[in-house]
């Protein structure tokens, strides 16, 4: 009978490395597991088993290691975990990148749904909110280099920030414009306002809807677009980013 039973944080980590690799070479095999966690074949062998017998993988001895439908499952959370803890650490709260690596490896094990769900929404309100966005990170991050008081220059901020906010409700008023996803270069952020057939369905398992943040970070090539939303770092066809309508706000 297949055992179900939740996985420690070692065959977490064993399910993380497989489907690295099963993304970049479709399959894994033993030593490409035992070179990417830098352990001895001994403990990836013992690992397999233990997965198989689980139900997240498909392993033979000598043969190729893919996953099943629920290792990807399991396998695609945690490493949305990963990448959400990483990507706070460093884009919020200015963590180097080797640190906040180290850490969201031990982190991700812990975090709850509630907790990682909770803590996207953070990001996405303080990169969204006119008494937030990157400036308001800049300065927390100059706060923690020069160690200054948590009320100096205060007055000046809040000058500041009423009005940026009057500057932003007038363009949001007058420039917010509708587009498809696709036509989005690196580094730009909209509101996803409609998904349609052919995507709705796998961008609504992540939880993916109307009102979601979605930003692009890059055009590897003519048909691919890598994008965030919601945590995931996600690659989509041309095809697929021209079904999602998004609302970007022109900042000039």
């Amino acid at each position: 009978m297949e055992n179900t039973g939740a996985l420690s944080a070692s065959l977490e980590d064993y399910l993380e490395a497989i489907f690295h690799i099963v993304s970049e070479k479709k399959a894994a095999r033993a030593k490409d597991i035992a070179k990417r966690l830098r352990v001895n074949n001994s403990s990836v062998t013992g690992a397999l088993r233990s997965l198989a017998e689980k139900g997240f993988i498909n392993y033979a001895p000598y043969d190729v290691v893919t996953l099943t439908p629920k290792g990807n499952e399991l396998a695609e959370d945690i490493v949305r975990k990963h990448e959400a803890l990483q990507d706070f650490f460093v884009n919020v709260l200015c963590i180097d990148s080797s640190e906040a690596e180290e850490a969201a490896c031990k982190m991700e094990h812990a975090v709850s749904r509630t907790i990682l769900d909770r803590l996207i929404r953070f990001m996405e309100f303080v990169e969204s909110c006119p008494r937030g966005g990157e400036d308001w990170i800049k300065a927390f991050w100059n706060d923690c280099e020069y160690a200054r008081g948590p009320y100096e220059n205060c007055e000046n901020c809040i000058t500041q920030c009423l009005k940026d906010l009057k500057k932003k409700k007038k363009l949001l008023e007058n420039e917010s414009e509708e587009t498809i996803l696709k036509n989005l270069n690196p580094g730009q952020k909209g509101k996803i306002m409609k998904v349609r057939r052919g995507i709705k369905k796998r961008m609504a398992g992540m939880g993916v809807v109307p009102g979601s943040i979605i930003e692009v970070e890059n055009v590897p090539t003519g048909d691919l677009i890598d994008v965030k939303v919601k945590g995931y770092h996600l690659t989509l066809r041309n095809d697929e980013a021209s079904k999602i309508t998004v609302e970007l706000y022109v900042m000039k």
